[in-house]
């Protein structure tokens, strides 16, 4: 199609006339020996210009063109220069037919050369025949100056004037259409000039008027710095209707082989600058990613220990704040390095890509630059341990602090109680008492022992309290030890002290039975009451430690049926304090004091009366307190509830989003660029759903700040939705770059779209396990089903190129550099040899002065600061090796 199009444009650009019928315009031309005058003078001015241009190599020159060939001496020796061929040895003689001879002899060489020569025969040439010599000479001008002119397949004609119409695109006012009147005005010569050689001609200060100028300008620039010799002459070109096209062609084609050099090795540069960008390119994505990596590694080596670290603190209030601490660390820490490390693994799989495209060496990190997965994973455990650790031991200080704070109260009622008693029991009273005193005493004693046995129970819950401080690992159970083994060593002292009292009362006589009995009833039963009423101020004053609505409705219900056994109490304490009425009534009735002392306890109806008033008094405070408490519990359970809601539809969703991405990452429907923007509508969706995990984070952090542990609503935790939301991001984003790598490959390897869709196809099919890999045994099936015919050891040799590693499983990026190598159009180590080797004129070495004149100046210093020394032994001081600093480009040696 493209040389169709250019035959058109051609014929188009010539009246119609394509190459065969030009070639039959010069045939008829031959024949009917027709010259314009003014083309005539053209091609005898341009002709014998050119001829010179090649002679002076030989040390001579011609004159006048129908002359000085004549002889055919000049004739042969002017092909001979230009062919770098022997022709046979010339006749010397000066005969004509010496001469016809010579003219023969170069006629027949043309001849040879597949040229075919029209009604042009020796004797034309000897007689002088202008149009016929003119004719000659153009036909050797079409043969070595002009026909291998080619332009994209062209013939040399076209070629000739498609490489000016590229060369002058750029240049306003310059329309090369053909080789005549195109180029009356000057310009398209100067812009010849300017596009090779800016240096010599301004372009823009030309004057597209100044036909004249704009020619001498060129014509004299290219003779003085190009060694193209005027060939034409301007006033000719100006005032001829239409130039000879011959003359001017000549002419230009001396531009095309003066530049043609330049552009081989501008060419050449062009490439090396190519390749050495890549590898400049690649270096410091390299450098980027060891610095990133560098980073997100000091930061897991800093941040591992500390969550490692398990030393627990003494109060719930130091460990709450290192429970805040791991939240500000969860919570604004953790995110941006799990983005950073997302995007190092994406970055080194798009450098890999590009290296892998560029046939450049696999990336390999500098030793201990390889953010590895398992040792992120040992951060996430630790995180995962340390958390689980901070919960447990702040529940093991709330109990410790609770159980601390009843020891005290129990201790302190307890030592309040048995502060004094050995020294009571220690009073010889009974020595100097009389029997009645003695009696007295014993009935005092007794009630005592009845009170100490009361007391017993609670120095046994003193006991366990202090055994399961030093079980929880109290900070200050040193501290309760002493406090409880003084208590127990204490009560041990009362214990011996009350039975050697009770010995020395029983050798003492009975006391007279004339002490009031109702006395000694009075205190057996008011001493019992009244511990009741202590145990019940202590349970109604104690603290309750609950974690959901249950356990308060429990506390509540036991709250309730204490408060269903104060009417009985109540009739006790009515019945207690009737027997003290009755020994007022006695003493009355009798005429005894009226101010009687029980002397067998120290308790009266006033100490029954205020602590039955405190105990009422605190029924109704322990009320309040429990509902309270059901109140905050309620409020726990609407937190479980919303937290359970939300955790239940986020879940879910991200599930239902990693399962449409997995399918959109093996979807053959529609392009790859259309997969991308699927993926990225989901990266969008999956960014704009944020906020849902935020609201479930703030519900997440209200649990924890209210201490609930536990949720039945749910088996969502909150470690498992940000476990699936950092997968979820992770996945999206390594799809997306999974199917950037794609496309890249695809525009890479120039394979079409369904060529990659096939490719995809085959491969998600035999990849059976789903795990992106093709097993052995799997590809071997999968290369038959596309029609290779398999021996072991052709087999064994597409494996060694798909599996270099022997891991037994070919990769999809594997599968497709194996589909396309063959056709791929790949740049290789050899194009850039090749390339250096035209900018180092075909030396074996490339030299710093040439480098730095072919390369742009950074290209240059990196060339000449990575290239070895040349040391081959045509080398020259300063020689540089070209070609193992290219083999070293593509991994090929070890320099």
């Amino acid at each position: 199609m493209m040389m169709m199009m250019m035959e058109m444009q051609y014929n188009n650009n010539n009246n119609g006339y394509g190459l065969n019928e030009y070639m039959i315009q010069e045939d008829d031309w031959d024949r009917d020996l027709l010259l314009d005058p003014a083309w005539e003078k053209q091609q005898r001015k341009t002709f014998t210009a050119w001829c010179n241009s090649h002679l002076r190599k030989a040390g001579t020159q011609i004159e006048n063109i129908e002359e000085d060939l004549r002889n055919g001496l000049k004739l042969m020796l002017l092909l001979e220069v230009i062919s770098g061929e022997r022709l046979p040895r010339p006749d010397r003689g000066k005969m004509r037919f010496h001469k016809i001879a010579n003219v023969n002899k170069a006629l027949d060489y043309i001849t040879s050369k597949g040229v075919k020569l029209v009604s042009i025969g020796a004797e034309e040439i000897v007689d002088g025949n202008v149009k016929m010599t003119l004719g000659m000479i153009w036909t050797i001008i079409l043969r070595f100056a002009i026909q291998d002119i080619s332009v994209e397949e062209t013939s040399a004609k076209e070629g000739l004037l498609l490489w000016c119409q590229r060369k002058t695109a750029p240049y306003r006012n310059v329309n090369v259409q053909n080789f005549h009147c195109s180029w009356k005005d000057g310009l398209a010569f100067c812009a010849l000039i300017h596009r090779h050689r800016p240096d010599l001609i301004d372009y823009a200060k030309l004057n597209k008027d100044d036909h004249l100028g704009n020619l001498s300008l060129a014509l004299e620039i290219a003779e003085k710095h190009l060694d193209i010799p005027k060939m034409l002459d301007p006033e000719d070109i100006i005032n001829t209707p239409k130039p000879d096209e011959r003359a001017t062609m000549t002419y230009v084609s001396c531009f095309y082989h003066a530049f043609a050099g330049a552009e081989q090795a501008e060419t050449a540069a062009n490439r090396i600058c190519k390749v050495l960008g890549v590898n400049q390119e690649n270096e410091k994505l390299m450098e980027e990613y060891e610095r990133l990596a560098s980073e997100l590694l000091e930061w897991i080596r800093r941040t591992t220990p500390w969550l490692e670290k398990r030393t627990p603190e003494n109060t719930v209030e130091a460990m709450r704040h290192k429970l805040e601490d791991f939240r500000d660390y969860r919570r604004i820490h953790k995110p941006p390095k799990v983005q950073e490390k997302c995007q190092l693994e994406i970055s080194f799989n798009t450098l890999q890509t590009k290296l892998h495209i560029s046939h450049r060496p696999a990336f390999m990190p500098s030793e201990g630059k390889m953010v590895s997965t398992e040792l992120w994973q040992d951060t996430d455990l630790a995180k995962k341990g340390y958390e689980e650790w901070l919960l447990t031991e702040i529940r093991r200080l709330e109990r410790v602090e609770h159980l601390a704070e009843k020891f005290q109260q129990k201790a302190a009622t307890h030592e309040s109680w048995a502060q004094g008693k050995d020294q009571l029991l220690t009073l010889k009273d009974y020595e100097s008492a009389s029997l009645t005193e003695l009696r007295v005493l014993l009935r005092k004693h007794e009630a005592f022992e009845s009170d100490l046995a009361a007391h017993q129970d609670r120095v046994e819950q003193l006991a366990a309290i202090a055994q399961e401080l030093n079980e929880l690992d109290y900070h200050a159970a040193a501290v309760i030890n002493e406090r409880c083994q003084s208590i127990c060593d204490h009560w041990d002292q009362l214990g011996t002290l009350t039975q050697k009292r009770r010995e020395a009362l029983e050798r003492t006589e009975k006391l007279l039975e004339t002490i009031d009995q109702l006395f000694l009833e009075f205190a057996k039963r008011s001493a019992p009451f009244n511990n009741w009423m202590e145990g019940a101020m202590e349970d109604l004053q104690d603290m309750f430690m609950v974690h959901s609505v249950d356990e308060v409705q429990s506390l509540i219900s036991a709250h309730d049926q204490f408060k269903a056994t104060l009417a009985e109490a109540d009739s006790e304490r009515q019945a207690i304090l009737s027997i003290y009425n009755e020994v007022q009534k006695i003493a009355q009735s009798y005429g005894i004091s009226s101010k009687l002392t029980n002397i067998y306890c120290d308790i009266t109806p006033a100490i029954i009366n205020q602590k039955w008033e405190k105990v009422k008094k605190s029924v109704p405070q322990r009320d309040g307190g429990l509902h309270e408490e059901l109140s905050r519990q309620h409020a726990n359970e609407r937190l479980r509830r919303q937290f359970a809601a939300q955790a239940n539809a986020i879940g879910p969703w991200i599930q239902t989003r990693m399962e449409e991405i997995a399918r959109c990452s093996v979807d053959l429907a529609g392009t790859l660029e259309d997969q991308m923007n699927h993926l990225k509508q989901y990266e969008h969706n999956i960014i704009n759903y944020k906020p849902n995990i935020d609201r479930l984070e703030g519900d997440h952090q209200l649990i924890q700040e209210s201490l609930i542990f536990d949720n039945k609503h749910t088996n969502y935790t909150m470690e498992h939705m940000r476990v699936g939301w950092e997968s979820l991001l992770t996945t999206v984003a390594r799809t997306i770059n999974e199917m950037e790598t794609q496309i890249l490959t695809r525009d890479a390897k120039g394979i079409s779209q369904q060529q990659l869709n096939d490719f995809r196809s085959s491969f998600t099919h035999f990849d059976r396990k789903k795990k992106g890999g093709m097993e052995t045994d799997d590809f071997r099936a999968c290369l038959i089903s596309m029609g290779y015919d398999l021996g072991e050891a052709e087999f064994a040799r597409i494996m060694s190129l798909v599996d270099p590693d022997g891991a037994g499983v070919v990769t999809f990026q594997s599968f497709v550099d194996f589909m396309t190598r063959e056709t791929g159009d790949t740049e290789t180590s050899e194009q850039v040899i090749a390339s250096f080797r035209i900018l180092a004129a075909d030396k074996p070495y490339i030299l710093v002065d040439e480098l730095r004149r072919e390369l742009p100046p950074e290209q240059a210093e990196y060339c000449i600061s990575r290239m070895p020394p040349y040391q081959g032994p045509d080398g020259v001081p300063g020689a540089l090796d070209y070609t193992a600093f290219s083999t070293v480009l593509y991994g090929e040696s070890d320099l």
